[in-house]
């Protein structure tokens, strides 16, 4: 488990490293392809420098902000803020933040850069239809995403990930509504600033896809983790696994989802048509799959529930 923490923390940093090389390698093209030359690499490293600072001290406010979140009161929600105290307390944390999404679709996850600045997410819905001890198993799993150091690395990926196919979309429509083809005065000069818009577009088509594909490279293990390790703390797997059952039964889409932010939720909220999700680019493992985990778990000291 601390092996898993301690390669989460390294997986941010490569992860920030990745995103600065995409920006750079997208703003040198662009420089080579158009009129606007040296002038878009400085800017480019500006804004690769502010978006990876920003994505880590603000991640989870713009996180918070893009789910509609909003922090509750003890008075507002006890039920919820006894049940954060008390496992903050059993997993040695501080007490998160709790905010609540006023939505009736079940699910929850936690965000922030460090256990001392997050927060725990719940929406209505998941609040209305668990009971206590699926409740606790719920909120046990977002903790120990909060300990493993999960939400700093989830919540960098979300911001980047948005910011990138921003400046993606930029460059395609500067190419498409007159961006300038680089000028020269000899052929060969013209024919490189081709060669450079060719590769400007492609690169341009696929770095969301690469940018995705970072945040895919976030293992599914470490929701296996967070089962595992959120059973630990309540000594109680079988709460979670109800949980999750019902969540998976559960087909109501969640209204303020979208893909930037979905692998942060402990449930899939994207749900297509029919009820399916997309597992190539889904990054959650089978819920069948983690339940049958948490049923096989053995727990030192747990007893049976009711």
């Amino acid at each position: 488990m601390y092996e898993q923490i301690a390669a989460n923390k390294r997986r941010s940093a490569f992860i920030i490293a990745g995103f600065v090389l995409l920006v750079l390698a997208l703003a040198y093209v662009f420089a080579m392809a158009t009129d606007f030359g040296a002038y878009a690499v400085p800017v480019a490293i500006l804004i690769a420098t502010l978006g990876s600072f920003g994505s880590y001290y603000y991640s989870d406010s713009i996180v918070l902000a893009m789910s509609r979140a909003r922090p509750v009161t003890r008075e507002e929600y006890p039920y919820l803020y006894n049940v954060a105290e008390g496992l903050a307390i059993a997993a040695g944390l501080p007490k998160p933040r709790c905010y609540v999404i006023e939505d009736t679709a079940p699910n929850a996850f936690a965000t922030g850069r460090d256990p001392e600045h997050a927060a725990i997410v719940v929406t209505r819905g998941l609040l209305e239809k668990l009971d206590r001890a699926e409740l606790e198993g719920v909120v046990a799993h977002e903790m120990s995403h909060i300990g493993n150091f999960d939400i700093r690395l989830a919540g960098i990926t979300v911001v980047l990930l948005g910011m990138i196919t921003l400046m993606s979309d930029w460059m395609l429509r500067s190419f498409w509504w007159g961006g300038g083809r680089r000028r020269s005065s000899d052929s060969g000069g013209g024919q490189l600033g081709a060669i450079f818009m060719v590769i400007g577009l492609v690169l341009a088509i696929v770095a969301p896809i690469i940018a995705q594909l970072m945040r895919l490279a976030i293992s599914r293990q470490r929701e296996y983790l967070a089962d595992s390790s959120g059973a630990f703390i309540t000594r109680y797997p079988e709460g979670l696994a109800r949980a999750l059952r019902k969540l998976a039964a559960d087909r109501e889409p969640l209204e303020v989802a979208n893909k930037a932010t979905a692998n942060l939720y402990i449930v899939n909220p994207l749900i297509e048509h029919g009820g399916r999700v997309n597992a190539m680019f889904d990054t959650h493992p089978p819920i069948e799959e983690r339940i049958k985990r948490l049923e096989s778990l053995y727990v030192p000291g747990a007893e049976p529930r009711t």
